[in-house]
């Protein structure tokens, strides 16, 4: 496996909130995890960078070779829960902190698997010459509006609520998340990004890119291009994996 990650504070941020990190626990294993931080200057990306780093702590100690598929969700699971008590007890400790909160996703991959853990409306997609697929579903207001038939895609693109999201880590004591799996065969992609990219660039102009672009090496940088062309109106962060 190859991976690549890059992250920018866009156009109109005054800072990045955005973290990411990319882990290799082991000769076979990959962990890359993206958050997107909100709750002001203050704290958005302390928030972010608070949750990557208890999540892939979390994940490293309980990581062992050879894991079932049940264990893999515990682990990702409890890494989330753990991530989020944490976020939410530094806003409880701290005025500066609080109401801080961020988006989470995770992608553990091992033995031509991947299993996606999200919370919020940061991404996860597989790309391959066939096409793109979300993996992850949003966790928002827009994506409830979509799936109760309240608003069109096209629609969604344009609505005034569609940053608002419906779950996120640190805000409350507790957190759902979602668990996702996928297949991965040799040449495929897998790419994690924060709605400042999904957002601005769409899904085609990523499968574009994806397959058709020069080099995979450069792939997080020209998706970056395209949505600062754009006036890239939020953080930017991509992280892709090539199996």
């Amino acid at each position: 496996m190859q991976s690549w990650g890059l992250s920018d504070q866009g156009c109109v941020r005054p800072q990045n909130q955005d973290a990411y990190q990319i882990v290799q626990l082991d000769r076979n294993t990959l962990l890359c995890v993206l958050c997107d931080g909100m709750g002001g200057a203050k704290s958005g990306n302390i928030a972010s960078a608070l949750a990557v780093d208890v999540f892939v702590q979390e994940v490293r100690q309980n990581h062992k070779s050879g894991m079932t598929r049940e264990q893999i969700d515990q682990m990702l699971r409890s890494s989330t829960k753990l991530a989020n008590f944490t976020v939410y007890d530094q806003a409880k400790q701290f005025e500066d902190f609080s109401g801080m909160g961020t988006t989470l996703v995770a992608a553990y991959i091992t033995g031509g698997r991947a299993t996606v853990v999200n919370v919020g409306d940061s991404r996860c997609y597989a790309v391959n010459e066939e096409g793109i697929q979300q993996i992850t579903t949003d966790h928002s207001l827009v994506q409830m509006m979509l799936s109760n038939g309240e608003l069109t895609p096209e629609q969604a693109k344009s609505y005034p609520g569609k940053n608002y999201i419906t779950r996120a880590i640190g805000t409350e004591p507790t957190v759902e998340c979602d668990i996702f799996r996928c297949s991965l065969e040799k040449g495929d992609v897998l790419l994690l990004c924060s709605d400042g990219l999904h957002g601005v660039v769409d899904e085609q102009e990523i499968l574009f890119e994806v397959v058709h672009g020069a080099d995979k090496e450069n792939c997080c940088q020209r998706l970056l291009d395209i949505a600062l062309m754009r006036g890239a109106p939020d953080n930017v962060t991509s992280v892709l994996v090539l199996a």
